[in-house]
């Protein structure tokens, strides 16, 4: 029997598995499907969010895209979590670069996320809420980059809500904070799994930097961050076992 929420439509005789890679890009979800899963099947494509089952390596794994911002994130993730079986969601998406001596294509597992965000007042906890990863996830993914002799830098990523941030200084100032790179969704994943008793993950290759203005195209960030793909893939197939 199939199973529906609002933004889930899943096909009729398919599951999600335990894990799932999140990036933000539908487009990105349909290259990982395609490139790297055997017998990928399209399990959801609800308001164009591709939702794709299949095997890595012989272990079930899936891959759907989230959307871009904490409210996006927020609500798949909930919706996987809560009613589709899913223990762990791994996002991988770009991030803006703004730690010292961080470069593009460098890839960084946040630890934590800071945000400027109120996401987690939903979620009743009075005070600074310090959301952070599975700490399982993390060092799983940590061994796999060692053991496949890829950079993996490992810190705070910065959730913001805000992609044209009008005061440019304020980016510095969660550098100088300890901050390694900003994007948009890890930290409403932590908090809606810290809430949920599930595990998480985000892992986040480096597509601009903010304060020099380079950068990589649409068309890079879609296809090519490839290294970010395969560490998360082995850490999938890790927590399968």
């Amino acid at each position: 029997m199939s199973v529906s929420t609002p933004h889930i439509n899943l096909k009729e005789g398919y599951s999600f598995a335990k894990t799932v890679l999140m990036p933000g890009d539908p487009l990105r979800a349909k290259m990982i499907a395609e490139t790297y899963l055997e017998d990928a099947v399209l399990i959801n494509n609800v308001r164009g969010i591709h939702g794709y089952t299949g095997t890595y390596k012989g272990h079930p794994v899936s891959v759907m895209a989230s959307g871009m911002g904490m409210p996006s994130i927020g609500i798949y993730s909930y919706e996987l979590y809560s009613f589709f079986g899913v223990e762990n969601i791994i996002r991988v998406g770009s991030a803006g670069g703004i730690g010292n001596g961080i470069g593009l294509r460098d890839i960084i597992a946040g630890i934590g996320a800071n945000t400027n965000s109120a996401f987690g007042s939903q979620y009743g906890v009075n005070g600074t809420v310090a959301p952070t990863c599975s700490y399982e996830l993390l060092a799983t993914a940590v061994d796999c980059a060692k053991e496949m002799e890829l950079s993996l830098k490992v810190g705070n990523l910065l959730s913001s809500d805000t992609f044209y941030d009008a005061d440019s200084e304020s980016l510095k100032k969660w550098a100088k904070a300890g901050s390694l790179a900003v994007e948009m969704e890890a930290a409403a994943l932590y908090l809606t799994a810290m809430h949920l008793g599930k595990k998480a993950l985000a892992i986040c290759t480096v597509s601009d930097l903010p304060f020099t203005g380079e950068g990589c195209s649409a068309e890079e960030r879609q296809n090519t961050f490839t290294d970010m793909i395969k560490i998360a893939l082995e850490t999938a197939i890790r927590t399968d076992k």
